[in-house]
């Protein structure tokens, strides 16, 4: 039997297709006010017919955290426990993502940086606690 996989985008993904090519790369982009410089998220009813994206370091703080003990989805259930976490990213944006760490190492407040889960069309990005 196959091992099951991550369920990815299916493109065409108008409103974050390019955040998902940038994966390719190993580059973080968010997407940007053009008025006012500041990040603002990816949404279908905000879409801007010339949106301005940035690159992010990939660096951030853990806002808030939930630790995953239990999922139907099969991929999903061969990795608990694991954990998602909105992570605050250094350039001002939060985004929801795997921190790749065992459950009771995480803390609110732990410093960040994203890692690369690679797949045949793009790149997952997740979180793995820095060391201090």
């Amino acid at each position: 039997m196959t091992e099951p996989t991550r369920p990815l985008p299916k493109f065409p993904e108008p409103d974050s297709e390019p955040f998902w090519h940038a994966t390719r790369e190993h580059r973080l982009l968010f997407r940007v006010d053009p008025a006012t410089g500041e990040a603002v998220p990816i949404t279908r009813r905000e879409v801007d017919p010339q949106p301005e994206w940035r690159e992010s370091a990939g660096a951030g703080t853990i806002y808030s955290f939930t630790v995953v003990r239990q999922h139907g989805q099969p991929y999903f259930r061969n990795r608990v426990p694991y954990v998602v976490a909105f992570v605050d990213l250094d350039e001002g944006f939060r985004m929801l993502t795997e921190i790749v760490a065992a459950p009771d190492t995480v803390r609110i407040g732990q410093r960040v940086r994203v890692e690369w889960e690679d797949h045949d069309d793009l790149s997952v990005p997740c979180f793995r606690p820095v060391r201090s």
